[in-house]
């Protein structure tokens, strides 16, 4: 057994990740008896860049009734820090999180069986796979949440530089990959006549999240007023941001609220920092801790506000609609749902809707 991180050591001690629990965890996936020959733990993110989770990478050699395997892990713990980790379960990020994987992406795979037509490739879900999940309510205990997904990294993933945002074509491979789990969501909602907040009810609440992303807007709101007064020309801008500080929670909750008909399941913190990219143009989309009941266009706007550069955004903005629009409607078709003869909505209501969504991704992308 090694358990590493970089120069220094884990404490072993606090280190959940033993051979007994990772024998069980395995067993339980692969549905037969293994042995863990050897394994090693490292962090799975460089210090300070997961605020929600604490992030473990697991390497481990096992063995089962037939041959020898190696498995690639990632293991997502509640974060040690105090705060953080009473800022993640006051909000239930785990529970969500965990919820996800286990109660929403499985009804998404069940879907298809019923609506695909013979021979029709599955649409694949652009997630992790999941091993194993649990969640206690017990404060007290150790490990009150636990998640273990496989590592992209191993199959050719990898992240890209926030400080350079994403190339063109990783702009149309995240919305591609967003708008297949929309489109799930979507038809799952249409064709089964769900609500799918009531299905789900540990989705993010319009009150809960309105609250949490008003406390960070509040936070930077200040300091992106005080850099905007040290730069001439911005007068017009800062008197803008003024005028919406009193009422940003209004506003947040109001662009959150879920409005039908193209209501589905939104990702909420869709930018580049929860993504990876292949080189043959897949794309995954990581961290479900804030998934919500929400209109898509949240999603698409908090990545081209956030992700993009300026001149990339301004010169393709409508090449990207018009591609996510067509991904979109693609992925539905294939679920026998005709999103515009169905449901009264087109390009032109996507457009209306995603200049809404523009001051809600301002407003995230501040706090």
């Amino acid at each position: 057994v090694s358990v590493s991180s970089g120069d220094e050591s884990l404490d072993e001690q606090e280190c959940p990740v033993t051979e007994e629990w990772l024998t069980a965890v395995l067993s339980s996936h692969l549905e037969t008896q293994v042995q863990v020959d050897r394994f090693i733990v490292r962090p799975g993110c460089d210090q300070g860049e997961s605020v929600l989770s604490d992030i473990l990478a697991v390497n481990v050699d096992y063995t089962d009734t037939v041959a020898s395997h190696s498995l690639s892990l990632i293991v997502k713990l509640l974060p040690q820090d105090p705060f953080s980790r009473y800022f993640v379960t006051e909000a239930q990020f785990d529970l969500r999180e965990i919820k996800f994987y286990t109660k929403v992406a499985p009804d998404l795979l069940r879907i298809q069986k019923d609506l695909l037509a013979d021979g029709c490739e599955e649409i694949e879900l652009p997630i992790p796979k999941c091993l194993y999940a649990r969640y206690n309510a017990d404060n007290d205990s150790v490990a009150q949440s636990v998640l273990v997904l496989e590592n992209l990294k191993v199959q050719g993933y990898s992240s890209c530089e926030f400080s350079q945002g994403l190339t063109l074509k990783q702009a149309q491979s995240a919305l591609e990959a967003i708008a297949r789990l929309h489109a799930l969501s979507l038809v799952l909602k249409v064709k089964q006549n769900l609500a799918l907040d009531e299905k789900y009810p540990f989705l993010f609440q319009t009150a809960r999240a309105s609250d949490s992303y008003q406390q960070l807007v509040e936070r930077g709101l200040p300091q992106l007023a005080h850099f905007l007064q040290r730069r001439p020309g911005l007068e017009s801008v800062l008197q803008c941001l003024s005028a919406l500080t009193p009422n940003t929670k209004d506003i947040i909750a109001a662009l959150l609220a879920p409005e039908e008909p193209l209501c589905l399941i939104t990702h909420t913190d869709f930018w580049c920092n929860n993504l990876l990219f292949r080189e043959d143009g897949q794309c995954a989309v990581l961290d479900w801790q804030m998934v919500t009941y929400s209109r898509p266009t949240n999603d698409v706007a908090l990545l081209l506000v956030s992700s993009l550069s300026t001149e990339l955004r301004r010169t393709h903005t409508e090449t990207l609609l018009d591609a996510y629009w067509a991904a979109l409607n693609s992925y539905s078709s294939r679920l026998q749902l005709n999103i515009t003869a169905e449901l009264g909505y087109d390009r032109q209501n996507l457009s209306k809707d995603f200049r809404r969504s523009l001051l809600l991704a301002l407003l995230l992308c501040i706090g």
